[in-house]
């Protein structure tokens, strides 16, 4: 898994000079608003690469295409709907989903692993809902791989009965298996399927039909292939061993998400009104909480990353397996946004590396989006 690191996105912005309603993003081929140049260009990636990109910028979608192919072995252009894995970015509608029950009055955030468990051992049953979502419940990062077959209850078991990390509280410790708990208690609280709760809170009013597990009703062709290193093809992410609801528990929560750009950027237009979430519980999601790193000057919030620069603060998440690599942030203050993903993050034949890339694409859109 891929882990945050706001920082370098901040340091570029810094140099950068910057003086209800669900908008449908147009289609790649559309032409850039006369008002505003382009914030997307060929040239801001690397050739051979391939994946998609949107940005949103006041209230509206400026650009949302692809470039490359999601499978080169058809010839499949990659494009605004194609749909691909994005990783950890998937937290962050974990994180979602609780504040979402919270203010339904269904659970809160200082509830308890053993308000949700039977049996939870004495060092455990105090761990919070919030020490889960800012990584500080000092778990084990993961249980096996992310492919291996582990089911719910297995999972619930063998986090709870591995030894603490760190004591609960006393820092920050990247945990997948903190966010596989958070689902199981998505569906104890709320009485549904995981992915079920997802689609009907949060999907559904943000007017996404493209992004979960196994629910949308995607055609094949549709899926990005993932590519390794030296360009030989992974497969699609359901080609990999899944449960027939999704994925297994060591990725359920934490990850395996599919979504498309489109989709996307209907997410961050939501965030932008109150149909998902109102103030109070954005305020909670976002809030800056725990350091990174000691010394360091980025804090974790719930499912997303928050660094402080002069432009106000910047949120973001990434996540990656390997092969696919997703970015998503926002820029409150200023309404914008951007999200992109790629079926292969690196190339060991031309030597690039997507999610290494300095200045990246997400630093390079960012600054084009608050120029004006």
């Amino acid at each position: 898994m891929i882990r945050p690191a706001a920082a370098a996105l901040a340091a570029v912005l810094l140099l950068s000079s910057c003086d209800g309603a669900e908008p449908a993003p147009p289609p790649a081929s559309s032409p850039p608003s006369a008002e505003r140049p382009p914030v997307f260009l060929a040239s801001d990636v690397p050739d051979g690469s391939s994946g998609s990109l949107v940005a949103v910028a006041d209230g509206e979608v400026v650009a949302c295409e692809g470039w490359g192919e999601s499978d080169r072995e058809a010839g499949t252009p990659s494009g605004c709907d194609t749909i691909y894995d994005i990783g950890s970015v998937s937290k962050q509608f974990t994180a979602a989903a609780v504040v979402k029950l919270q203010m339904q009055g269904l659970l809160s955030v200082t509830d308890t692993l053993g308000d949700f468990f039977a049996d939870v051992p004495a060092d455990k049953r105090g761990v919070t809902v919030r020490q889960l979502l800012t990584h500080t419940a000092g778990l084990v990062e993961s249980l096996g791989d992310d492919y291996e077959p582990l089911d719910r209850e297995e999972m619930i078991s063998a986090a709870l009965a591995a030894d603490l990390v760190t004591r609960p509280g006393a820092r920050y410790r990247y945990s997948n298996v903190g966010y596989s708990l958070l689902a199981a208690i998505v569906e104890e609280a709320s009485g549904k399927d995981y992915e079920a709760y997802l689609a009907e809170e949060l999907f559904g009013p943000a007017g996404m039909s493209q992004t979960g597990y196994v629910l949308p009703d995607w055609d094949q062709t549709d899926v990005a292939v993932e590519y390794d290193a030296r360009n030989r093809a992974q497969g699609r992410p359901y080609d990999h061993p899944w449960a027939d609801d999704g994925p297994y528990w060591n990725l359920r929560g934490n990850g395996g998400l599919l979504s498309t750009a489109h989709d996307m950027g209907r997410w961050l237009l939501a965030l932008e009104g109150d149909d998902v979430l109102d103030e109070r519980a954005k305020a909670e999601l976002f809030h800056p909480r725990v350091l990174e790193q000691p010394g360091g000057e980025t804090r974790y919030a719930y499912g997303w990353v928050v660094a402080d620069t002069p432009l106000g603060p910047v949120t973001w998440h990434n996540g990656g397996n390997g092969w696919s690599y997703a970015e998503l942030t926002r820029l409150p203050d200023s309404g914008a946004g951007l999200f992109w993903v790629t079926n292969q993050s690196r190339s060991s034949k031309d030597g690039w590396s997507l999610e290494r890339l300095r200045p990246s694409l997400t630093e390079t859109v960012a600054a084009r989006l608050v120029e004006d």
